[in-house]
């Protein structure tokens, strides 16, 4: 440990938080939470301290520690979840012991909504949180949280009457209808946002629903409307990573590298990447993604489905960001800071021709190529300039032609992790909705074509005589009973 490291130790705060350790290139090799910071990262250095072989290899290799303060041990734990997905630190995997990551699961659209926590997620519709390093941490922050926005954690079969929990404050109350399903529903949004870091927004609309109860003199609405917001103010709980208004996202290395190596003039708070998929030119989509502050913000996403079905990518990607950058589109959902294209130089030649086509011109575009993910950036219109002597300190090299630049940079660097992840989750956002819509053609039929037979009458006719064929074969009295001689008339013209 040289002097410098051991004096930056010495400032370590006793405030909880997340602490980075970094390797001798700067590569994050380890994400870490604690409830006193300067008890836990000091911990690592003790000579006294007997450690495994894993551990013993992360120590030898720390040559650096940045830490994030945040207010509370909940907050710590949410923000590590949130830098361990973004990172993905080498040493979080292998210190992890043999059991899986845990998650927090929510019923949400049950008839009786629970919630509880599970290490091996299904697709069952429900929404799940994390993952988390640690249950014991997870059960402990939803206790807390229960406090605030109580909630069933399972349903008792043949229970009729509202459990102790209900008397403690903890539970809805669901099996004598003491809070209704709407309400409860209503309860388990708000903690959700919690989960998610949307403290302020929440307090925000207890706040408003209170005067609300209280200009309609509901007084006992607006008193626990009271109470949950100081219980709610009381936990000092609140997430600053998902807090744009607390988040300091200078700290942020990957953003840090991205500013320093392109020259931007300020941080790109909200990127968007985009990806195209289809097969042979059918079901043409493209999926737009938005990270805010190198966060992924899933509400944000929007989907497009090509006016015109073509096996060109390069055409697809023109008209997506043409529509993209459309001035009521750009007013709606706002101005990106970089655009992001999953693809090299044809598709970021084509996006770069619809933004100098629209009134946006302004905004920054690189690619990212898939094989060797190599940054690609046009030299006259992507708005940025590539800074060599950054590049060279990444450790990274490039290789230039006519137009573009390819920046070639070791994948274990946070910048090009950042990058894949946006590609990544474009790609993911895309594929689903072709898939969708690829299924939705194949299982269509030739019903969904005749003019006045809606879902509900093709729903019947499939159901009683059991496919096309069955209602070919069947008489104009059968189909009658169920449509009425006019549709039925209308049908089997069509049918014939």
């Amino acid at each position: 440990m040289t002097s410098e490291f051991s004096d930056k130790l010495k400032q370590l705060p006793t405030s909880p938080g997340v602490y980075f350790h970094k390797s001798a290139s700067g590569e994050i090799i380890y994400v870490g939470k604690a409830a006193v910071l300067k008890n836990r990262v000091r911990q690592y250095f003790q000579k006294s301290r007997t450690r495994d072989p894993k551990t013993e290899a992360l120590v030898s290799e720390i040559a650096d520690t940045d830490w994030m303060i945040v207010d509370s041990e909940i907050e710590a734990l949410f923000l590590e979840a949130e830098m361990i997905r973004r990172y993905m630190p080498r040493y979080n995997i292998l210190l992890r012991d043999d059991k899986s990551l845990v998650y927090i699961r929510i019923d949400y659209d049950n008839d009786y909504p629970t919630v509880s926590t599970t290490r091996r997620p299904l697709d069952d519709k429900s929404k799940y949180f994390g993952p988390y390093l640690s249950a014991y941490s997870v059960n402990q922050a939803l206790k807390s949280l229960r406090r605030v926005f109580p909630f069933a954690t399972k349903k008792m079969v043949g229970q009729k009457r509202a459990t102790l929990h209900y008397h403690l404050g903890l539970d809805p109350g669901l099996e004598e209808g003491r809070t209704s399903l709407k309400d409860y529903r209503a309860n388990l949004r708000k903690l959700m946002a919690i989960i998610s870091g949307k403290r302020l927004q929440i307090e925000k609309e207890i706040k408003r629903d209170m005067k609300k109860a209280a200009v309609k003199q509901d007084f006992e609405l607006a008193a626990r409307l009271r109470n949950q917001l100081h219980s709610l103010q009381n936990l000092n709980k609140q997430v600053i990573f998902s807090d744009k208004e607390f988040l300091d996202i200078s700290k942020d290395h990957a953003l840090n590298e991205l500013v320093d190596l392109l020259n931007l003039n300020s941080f790109p708070r909200r990127i968007e990447g985009y990806d195209i998929s289809h097969m042979q030119g059918t079901d043409v989509v493209a999926s737009m993604v938005v990270f805010t502050n190198g966060i992924s913000e899933k509400a944000a996403y929007r989907k497009f489905k090509t006016k015109i079905d073509k096996n060109d990518d390069f055409y697809n990607m023109r008209e997506t960001i043409q529509r993209r950058l459309k001035p009521a589109n750009v007013k709606s959902w706002g101005k990106p800071s970089l655009m992001l294209i999953d693809g090299g130089k044809g598709q970021l030649d084509a996006a770069l021709k619809a933004r100098a086509a629209s009134e946006y011109q302004d905004i920054p575009f690189i690619g990212l190529a898939k094989r060797e993910e190599q940054i690609v950036i046009s030299k006259q219109r992507s708005l940025v300039k590539l800074n060599l002597d950054v590049l060279y300190k990444l450790g990274g090299f490039v290789t230039e032609s006519e137009d573009f630049q390819l920046v070639n940079i070791p994948h274990s660097t946070n910048l090009i992790k950042l990058l894949q992840r946006i590609r990544d989750e474009s790609h993911r956002f895309a594929v689903s909705y072709h898939s969708v819509l690829k299924v939705k053609r194949q299982t269509s039929s030739i019903l969904d074509d005749v003019p006045g037979i809606g879902p509900a009458s093709r729903k019947s006719l499939l159901k009683k005589f059991g496919s096309v064929k069955g209602i070919k074969e069947a008489s104009d009295q059968q189909i009658a009973e169920l449509l009425g001689p006019a549709k039925t008339v209308k049908l089997r013209q069509y049918l014939n």
